[in-house]
């Protein structure tokens, strides 16, 4: 039985991927930051560990309880809604240590074990905003544009040892509470750039249009990590298939 370590798992994408795992008969070590019994029903196959992306400790801590791993999909993630004017230089680097700084280091950690027996498959949740600039999402682009670039880098270094790796890109998912959790985190919007904050507030809970559910990335996911011929990247969701293949991508 395979075993696949989740970060980012208390909601959202990363609940929806550990469950989707679970269903399919693999061992899933899901991680958050602050676990809770209620979390997941209990399951024999399922782990629930704390980890904080941002702290060394944390990692190496979790690394060693959750013992040898076949994939790690790196969901864990945070938004930031603001124009750049008025966003501080520390909500800057919240976003990048978590986005950014963190998927590294989260890979960079299981490199070893993946190396040494030749296998293994590291999955990086990012999104489409890398594939379409969208208003007052410059930080948060930039976070996730980064991720991809690295990803796209590591795997030629990681290619000769049988090791993938493979980034997934959700395209706007209401139903899940990263939107609620960003406007939660948001410093108040600069009065000269208020319309465009109302349009695209305005834009977000529009009816009727394409969206991606949180069983769209967990399918994706299980398709980058059960499938060697999948493509580097794998967009999750209706509104994310129609953009890739706007720009070319799929």
């Amino acid at each position: 039985m395979k075993t696949v370590l989740i970060t980012g798992c208390s909601s959202g994408f990363g609940h929806e991927t550990a469950q989707y795992f679970l269903e399919r008969g693999w061992k899933v070590i899901a991680t958050m930051r602050t676990p809770k019994d209620d979390i997941f029903p209990r399951h024999q196959n399922l782990r629930v560990l704390a980890l904080d992306v941002t702290k060394e400790e944390s990692i190496r801590k979790v690394i060693a309880e959750a013992g040898p791993i076949d994939a790690l999909v790196n969901n864990a993630g945070i938004g930031l809604l603001n124009a750049l004017e008025g966003v501080t230089v520390e909500s800057i680097r919240d976003v990048f240590e978590t986005n950014t700084i963190g998927t590294i280091a989260m890979t960079q950690a299981v490199i070893p074990q993946f190396r040494a027996k030749k296998s293994g498959v590291v999955v990086n949740v990012t999104s489409t905003v890398t594939l379409k600039p969208l208003h007052l999402l410059a930080v948060y682009t930039a976070s996730k544009a980064a991720v991809n670039a690295f990803t796209e880098s590591v795997a030629l270094e990681l290619e000769p040892f049988n090791v993938r790796m493979r980034i997934v890109l959700p395209g706007l998912a209401p139903s899940t509470k990263f939107a609620e959790n960003a406007f939660a985190k948001m410093l108040p919007v600069p009065e000269a750039y208020m319309p465009t904050f109302e349009a695209v507030r305005a834009g977000l809970s529009a009816a009727g249009s394409p969206v991606t559910n949180a069983r769209d990335v967990a399918e994706a996911v299980f398709v980058a990590v059960t499938e060697p011929s999948s493509p580097m990247k794998i967009p999750a969701g209706s509104d994310a298939v129609i953009l890739a293949k706007t720009v070319g991508m799929a």
